[in-house]
């Protein structure tokens, strides 16, 4: 039985410590806050409760995996989930409204068809059969296993079966990032390369420049659908903190870490902000980059295989609503609210200056969950939208930025919940230095999946480091970020820990 010591309470974290428990090891978590879940917090107030994390999930097969693997009890008798219908609405700049049902590729052909015009559907259908190339040809190194040593041939060889389009007295030209594909192979319909790109947008990522790989994105949400859970995503958290104590996974929380300790050239402990020492035959670190940084033996940079450097990810603006008024019964889960103007909400967003879109793309959720009002007569609802991230979170000017933006948000959300200002009892604003409190992730910014191609700028360093003995899970690892991913990074990182060097994943 060996002593793991793991770092941080994020969903990452605590999936690593129920596998190593439930392996027969003694396993004790140092959380520098006062609760679990990291990115996945809540906001209670009036009897309204709100996620301040994701509000769905997808592959909920990772979460099942790990029920399964910890325990006799499955992930459906801990957490009531249900697949949302439709899976979203998208309301497009044009006022053109679009419902895509759940986990039915055909279904979306048909609602496209409606929507949009004869032809949508045909189009959107083919470049999902060629997104599931491109899944099938990276879900098992980007998901389900270690990062290859030799990650260049993930980084170097596009997984996307790009359509050859030849041009007059030109040389023949393939889409090489998201943008490209919208404007090669959906016909440059507007409202298609919008449904498109808000894939890239959600995660933070510019789909002017992001790979076309990312097509497995929109592939991995339409073909395996997307879940809500009773009680909020929070329910999940808990259900997960709830099998580590059944595994006797020990908690101390308000226990900063602020050193790993080395001994004999591996990793043997942590230390404490009270200055106490815990001993470890293995430490586990879900952390940000730089707070991981700063807790190594001379502040030793991680081994990331020598991975280049990735752009800079931005974080989220969160705004919450308390409405009077019942939700109507036809009310969608999500609604996405299509930026007016998307090449001035790129530019602002990914540009030098890093600002704030006028009017941007904005996620409206309307959870059907009891659990969230007080009462049936009330409703909660919650905005979400990409913004940069916030170095100093003490800058006057940046707090009055944002809550201009709130407004702009709450505006754009009127074209979902078109009473929306008039049943407003109350809001409160998660900022990104909200975030960056949750996860002491710089800035609050919030990191993407793996992406394969792109010259490797957005894959993430591997679960196992420089250090022996120290183990990364968690979204700034590999496989990146997202619920399922996160889930997945405590299954390498457990499996490298029990299994040694030679674990390749699941099979």
């Amino acid at each position: 039985m060996a002593r793991i010591v793991v770092i941080g309470a994020g969903m990452g974290a605590m999936a690593a410590a129920a596998r190593l428990a439930v392996a027969g090891h003694r396993v004790v978590v140092y959380e520098r806050g006062g609760t679990y879940g990291g990115a996945l917090g809540s906001v209670e107030r009036d009897g309204f409760a709100f996620d301040t994390g994701p509000a769905l999930l997808q592959l909920p097969a990772v979460y099942r995996d790990l029920f399964l693997k910890t325990g006799k009890e499955p992930l459906e008798k801990c957490v009531e989930l249900s697949q949302v219908e439709p899976a979203v609405r998208h309301v497009f700049a044009d006022g053109t409204a679009a419902d895509l049902p759940n986990a039915s590729r055909a279904g979306v052909g048909e609602a496209l068809d409606a929507a949009l015009g004869d032809g949508a559907g045909a189009r959107w259908a083919a470049f999902m059969n060629r997104a599931r190339e491109a899944w099938d040809r990276t879900r098992r190194p980007l998901l389900e296993e270690p990062l290859w040593p030799n990650w260049e041939v993930l980084a170097t060889r596009e997984p996307y079966p790009s359509v050859p389009r030849k041009r007059l007295l030109r040389k023949e030209r393939r889409a090489a990032t998201l943008s490209e594909v919208g404007e090669l192979e959906l016909g440059g319909d507007p409202r298609l390369v919008a449904l498109l790109e808000q894939f890239a947008l959600a995660h933070g990522l510019d789909p002017r420049t992001t790979p076309a790989s990312a097509a497995v994105l929109p592939y991995l949400e339409q073909t395996f659908g997307v879940w809500s859970a009773r009680g909020g995503m929070r329910a999940l958290a808990r259900a997960v903190y709830e099998r580590c104590l059944a595994r006797r996974v020990e908690f101390v929380f308000g226990a900063a870490v602020t050193r790993i300790v080395e001994k004999d050239g591996r990793a043997a402990g942590v230390e404490l902000a009270d200055g106490t020492t815990a001993d470890a035959d293995f430490v586990v670190a879900g952390v940000a980059p730089a707070a991981l940084h700063g807790m190594l033996p001379g502040g030793g940079a991680r081994s990331s295989g020598d991975l280049p450097k990735s752009p800079a990810m931005p974080s989220r603006l969160t705004v919450l609503l308390a409405l009077r008024g019942p939700r109507p019964a036809d009310a969608p889960h999500r609604t996405v609210v299509h930026a007016a103007d998307r090449a001035e909400e790129l530019d602002r967003l990914f540009g030098d200056a890093f600002a704030l879109a006028t009017h941007p793309t904005v996620t409206v959720t309307r959870p059907d969950d009891p659990a969230s009002v007080p009462d049936a007569e009330h409703e909660a609802v919650t905005l979400t939208v990409t913004v940069p991230a916030c170095r100093d979170a003490s800058d006057p000017a940046a707090r009055e930025a944002f809550a201009a933006c709130a407004e702009r948000v709450i505006d754009r959300a009127g074209r979902a919940v078109p009473d929306l200002r008039e049943r407003l009892l109350w809001q409160e604003i998660r900022t990104p230095a909200d975030i960056a409190e949750a996860t002491g992730a710089e800035g609050g910014a919030v990191p993407a999946p793996a992406l394969a191609a792109a010259g490797g700028t957005l894959l993430h360093p591997a679960n196992s480091t420089a250090l022996p003995g120290l183990f990364a899970v968690g979204g700034w690892s590999h496989p990146g970020g997202g619920l399922p991913h996160a889930g997945m990074s405590g299954t390498l990182a457990a499996g490298l820990i029990v299994e040694g060097p030679e674990f390749r994943g699941s099979q």
